[in-house]
């Protein structure tokens, strides 16, 4: 276990204890926050923080980083599905959780880098988003073998990082997806996807609103692959990834290579890298504002309470 820094509430010091990340050995059906299984030639990793709708602590991202090793090391397995436990697939990344694990150090596994802790102020949020936010999902991206996002509920900000790095995406007819991070004064998320997988116009629309979209405009705009009733999804997601399992593996991570490369010829890679220096330039101005706060006065309640407004 590791202990968060000391936080002072009310005049009240508190210490925080969290999980030490998972290592692929230990990654088993039940275990929180990243589960894992294998059935005939597919592993299923599942975000397993329901509680907090699957927010992404640093520990959630390390263990998912060991289950796709082991998926990607077993030679058995031909596909990987990424989904979630309870509600949502996911909120997005953790900013107040009780488990938000921020000032704790990991060894850096997606980027040859210094460690973010001793550190302050820009170059701490630059040092651990190049790492988790950033490195990680490319790393991810770059898995040679194929992975489907089964999504359902809410899909957010982070979430659409996780969803967006795999090479399927079906969701449930009541998911819904949004990147509300204007609101703090940040230019979308740090893996600025969004042109490529919306249309420049869709992906203004979504982030200058903030407003959430449902499954059918997903589809309809050609971010997902699949719409399906709820109680439809794992069937639907099943029957794509056994005949996704047919196929020679060479053959799949030669092609999904291809694809890939395809898009970073038209420039996602090099678009992805200028944005995320637009976005700790907004992260730096906020903090050099009078309420200095990175994420320029919001927080997970306000967040959240923006996105039940939307739905209300």
């Amino acid at each position: 276990m590791l202990g968060l820094p000391t936080k002072h509430l009310l005049g009240m010091v508190v210490r925080v204890t969290i999980p030490s990340p998972l290592s692929a050995a230990e990654l088993g059906p039940d275990t929180s926050p990243v589960a894992y299984e294998t059935a005939d030639a597919i592993a299923y990793i599942t975000l397993n923080r329901p509680e907090f709708r699957n927010a992404q602590n640093s520990v959630m991202t390390y263990s998912l980083d060991a289950a796709f090793v082991r998926a990607v090391d077993d030679s058995a397995v031909k596909v990987i599905v990424l989904r979630a436990a309870g509600k949502h697939f996911s909120a997005g990344h953790d900013i107040g959780t009780p488990e938000r694990d921020f000032h704790v150090k990991y060894p850096n596994t997606a980027s040859l880098y210094w460690d973010h802790t001793d550190r302050a102020g820009g170059d701490q949020r630059l040092a651990r988003e190049t790492e988790v936010y950033m490195g990680m999902c490319r790393r991810w991206r770059e898995m040679p073998k194929p992975v489907i996002a089964q999504v359902h509920g809410a899909c957010i900000a982070g979430g659409l990082m996780l969803a967006w790095i795999c090479d399927f995406i079906v969701a449930s007819d009541d998911a819904f997806f949004s990147d509300p991070v204007v609101k703090m004064g940040i230019p979308g998320v740090e893996y600025f996807a969004h042109a490529f997988v919306l249309g420049p116009r869709r992906a203004k629309e979504i982030l200058y609103t903030g407003e959430r979209f449902g499954a059918d405009k997903a589809l309809e705009w050609g971010m997902v692959n699949h719409v399906v009733p709820r109680d439809e999804l794992a069937a639907k997601v099943d029957e794509i990834a056994g005949r996704i399992a047919q196929m020679p593996q060479l053959g799949l991570a030669l092609t999904k290579k291809a694809v890939n490369i395809s898009e970073d010829q038209m420039g996602l890679r090099n678009a992805m890298d200028s944005v995320f220096g637009w976005h700790h330039f907004s992260h730096s101005a906020n903090a050099e504002a009078p309420e200095g706060d990175p994420l320029g006065g919001m927080d997970a309640k306000s967040m959240k309470a923006g996105a039940d407004k939307q739905g209300s």
